[in-house]
């Protein structure tokens, strides 16, 4: 990932925690980005971090290739936003090019002479994060021409240079800052226009600089409609001639018609991978565009270090409960720009599902940067909260992270697909080899990750597993939650301890084994190790084995077992002395061993997987199972747990509402979707059935996220089983729900052998 490649990702829209954020992919880096004044209730807020509380009717990008082109469409209010992003490297330009901005602004909804009255004040900000000196450009009056904004210089790039350019009537003020925060930049805006508003009764930037400013704030007022380009120039010497040519390419008209063609590029490019025309209406094909768009301009650039927790009862000299892991750098998607701006190992899997199909490259980047987190036990952080940035955004009970704590490896079906790709000859020569070679390099991590689930997260007895880290003591609960397993408060056994056997979790283990069993396979590797993956794949495929631990025969799905009673319940208990009363958990019979019957999503996984033969009596009622609309079905997609258990749409804590206790999440609904697509391509009695149920079942996920994306501008993170399928949990969640571009493709992993 070195030479041309890196330098072809240096500069991205990698901040995505903020409406419109660029940085390099570098530690200490140039960051760029946009603030607004939006009005609520009749006051003013700066808008800058995407959060839901700012209630902009839209924001997303609707098209992003992931590498050098990006438009985003932002509503708020009556102020209706276009955001371009271009990157080029053109002559003279320095280390990793140069890049333009766009800010397209018009009035939405109020009338012309409404918008024409007033002001619209948008800032634009550079700021180094390196703490280097940014010098602010001239105070002249902006002409028709382009306007030097700032200039400085980094180790990296050389001298720089920043220009604005519009055709239309503006006025500019400034601000700069000294200051090492660079998540509390709204704040510092915020307060610069308070001071002055008191002062001079003009809410503008003072038109001050603190000394040795490293941010610069740029207030351009406008009249609506309005145009501007921001560009920013790498290598720019001072009195380099190519700089007024370069500006030029970059702005106005040339700059219009390089968006344009860009735009084409990418829609063209959509269609030839996803080949989706005819299989889905062309209402459709724009949400498709914008799941992946969304997804893609998502991808972040992260530097810092986990907190680790300590060992209970441990603590450091000063008192910390953690130690810091290495500093570390994390290329990665997130799962939303507002809710979840920053890496999920779980989540990570299925967004390179989507990105792997778009762009080998930068997936199989994404994944590297993933393994080199590993430590050396091979055990990876699950949440990565890297630097002060992704760390304002995290409640401080969710910071630390537990080394004895796994994480669903769902990277190995994204590894899986680019190691069968090669097997069947999908990928160019060229392609296969770069793919061959990173699989190699991967593999030592792999096994380390591996190994590390295959020691921590064992059961009693051999080929058993169980997601350790539930809470055995926990009175608040009404069912510990397994954060670990991605499921969160999907119920497991009552009363956890180590005779539990998770199904997910063996199934996981599974993908994992034939994953690198594959990619033995073509490396030609035969040593012991790889033997024992030949063993092991052999040994978690077998069907009679998996029925005896995991099947319960009369309803043909498949349970977790554990120690556990249906007999639970919370109950308010006074606590007369401390004046406060508190929902606790009662037990109100004594948990035996047995199999955890709760039908949901956790009874599918060995169907997911395609672990079942297409023969088999158990296929029939697996199908059963999803059909039946008092279990799973809904004409909005596959519930996360049945209507007849009696945890369906329990709270679990008096402020832990349920989460994966009915409600339709995307990521699990296209894997069941890719193990009803398999089973309709084998031969066996179930075939047709699967494949009616298969239709259905899409034709009801495309209609349903579709239809909120239209009336709402949002994917979201889930969806209402019982309210007609709405939207709701997190938006805009443009992680996993990102598979709808998939599920209109009819593209699925390849887990089966």
């Amino acid at each position: 990932f070195q030479g041309g490649h890196k330098e072809s990702l240096y500069w991205g829209t990698y901040r995505p925690n903020v409406y419109l954020g660029i940085r390099a992919r570098t530690p200490l880096s140039l960051i760029a980005g946009l603030m607004w004044i939006g009005v609520k209730n009749g006051q003013y807020f700066i808008r800058h971090v995407c959060q839901d509380s700012d209630e902009l009717s839209k924001y997303g990008w609707a098209d992003h290739n992931g590498r050098d082109y990006g438009r985003q469409e932002l509503t708020d209010q009556g102020l209706h936003l276009t955001t371009s992003f271009l990157k080029e490297k053109g002559d003279g330009s320095g280390y990793g090019g140069d890049w333009a901005v766009r800010l397209d602004a018009k009035n939405e909804g109020s009338s012309l002479s409404e918008a024409q009255e007033s002001t619209t004040h948008l800032f634009f900000y550079i700021a180094d994060e390196a703490g280097k000196l940014i010098t602010m450009g001239s105070h002249e009056p902006p002409s028709r021409g382009p306007v030097l904004l700032a200039s400085g210089s980094h180790e990296e790039i050389g001298d720089w240079e920043l220009y604005l350019r519009s055709e239309d009537n503006l006025e500019i003020h400034r601000a700069g800052f000294q200051t090492s925060s660079m998540h509390n930049l709204s704040d510092l805006v915020q307060h610069a226009l308070v001071t002055n508003a008191r002062q001079s009764g003009n809410l503008n930037l003072p038109d001050m600089a603190e000394d040795s400013s490293n941010a610069m704030i740029y207030q351009v007022s406008i009249k609506l409609p309005a145009k501007i380009d921001i560009v920013f120039l790498s290598g720019a010497g001072s009195k380099n001639p190519m700089t007024a040519e370069r500006v030029n390419r970059l702005t106005g008209p040339m700059l219009s018609t390089r968006l344009k063609s860009k735009q084409k590029d990418f829609e063209e490019r959509y269609d030839q991978i996803f080949n989706i025309n005819n299989k889905i209406v062309s209402k459709e094909l724009s949400v498709g565009r914008a799941a992946l768009s969304s997804l893609l301009g998502g991808i972040g650039y992260f530097y810092g270090q986990s907190k680790i927790a300590l060992p209970k009862g441990f603590s450091q000299k000063n008192g910390d409960k953690y130690i810091p892991y290495w500093p570390a750098a994390l290329y990665t998607a997130v799962p939303s720009r507002s809710f979840f701006p920053r890496g999920f190992l779980w989540d990570e899997g299925f967004h390179q599902l989507v990105i792997w199909r778009w762009d080998a490259h930068i997936s199989m980047d994404i994944i590297g940067h993933w393994l080199d987190l590993i430590n050396a036990d091979g055990w990876i952080p699950r949440e990565q909260i890297l630097g002060a940035e992704a760390l304002s955004k995290v409640p401080e009970e969710f910071v630390l992270q537990y080394p004895s704590n796994g994480n669903p490896p769902t990277l190995f079906l994204a590894l899986r697909d680019l190691a069968s790709g090669i097997h069947a000859h999908q990928f160019s020569d060229e392609e296969a080899e770069k793919i061959s070679t990173f699989l190699k390099r991967a593999y030592v991590r792999l096994n380390s990750w591996f190994q590390w689930f295959n020691s921590t997260q064992s059961g009693k007895y051999e080929g058993t597993f169980f997601w350790h880290g539930r809470d055995n003591m926990t009175t608040r609960e009404l069912n510990p939650k397994t954060l670990t397993s991605g499921l969160d408060d999907y119920p497991r056994a009552s009363h956890p301890n180590d005779e539990e056997r998770h199904v997910d979790l063996r199934c996981w283990m599974l993908l994992a084994t034939n994953c690198m069993r594959s990619i033995a396979g073509f490396l030609k590797m035969d040593s012991s190790l790889e033997k024992d993956y030949y063993k092991l794949s052999d040994q978690l495929s077998d069907f009679e084995t998996l029925n005896k631990m995991h099947l319960d025969d009369k309803t043909g799905a498949y349970f977790d077992f554990g120690n556990h009673t249906e007999k639970v319940r919370l109950r308010w208990y006074e606590d007369r002395e401390a004046m406060k009363r508190e929902l606790l958990r009662e037990t109100l019979e004594a948990p035996q061993l047995q199999l955890v019957p709760h039908v949901g999503y956790v009874s599918l996984f060995p169907f997911m997987m395609g672990a079942i033969p297409p023969e088999s009596w158990v296929l029939e009622k697996q199908l059963d199972l999803i059909s039946n609309s008092s279990i799973l079905w809904t004409d909005y997609g596959l519930r996360s747990l049945s209507r007849t258990s009696s945890m369906y749409m329990k709270r679990n804590t008096e402020h832990d509402a349920p989460y994966w206790r009915g409600a339709i999440w995307i990521n699990m609904n296209y894997m069941i979707l890719s193990g009803l697509h398999h089973y309709s391509h084998e031969d066996g009695p179930y075939k047709v059935r699967a494949g009616e149920l298969y239709d259905e079942l899409r034709s009801n996920l495309i209609r349903n996220i579709v239809g909120n994306y239209q009336e709402t501008g949002f994917f979201w993170e889930n969806y209402d089983q019982k309210n007609k399928g709405k939207g709701k949990g997190a938006r805009s969640f443009t992680g996993w729900t990102s598979l709808v571009v998939l599920i209109m493709a009819e593209s699925y992993p390849s887990l089966h052998r």
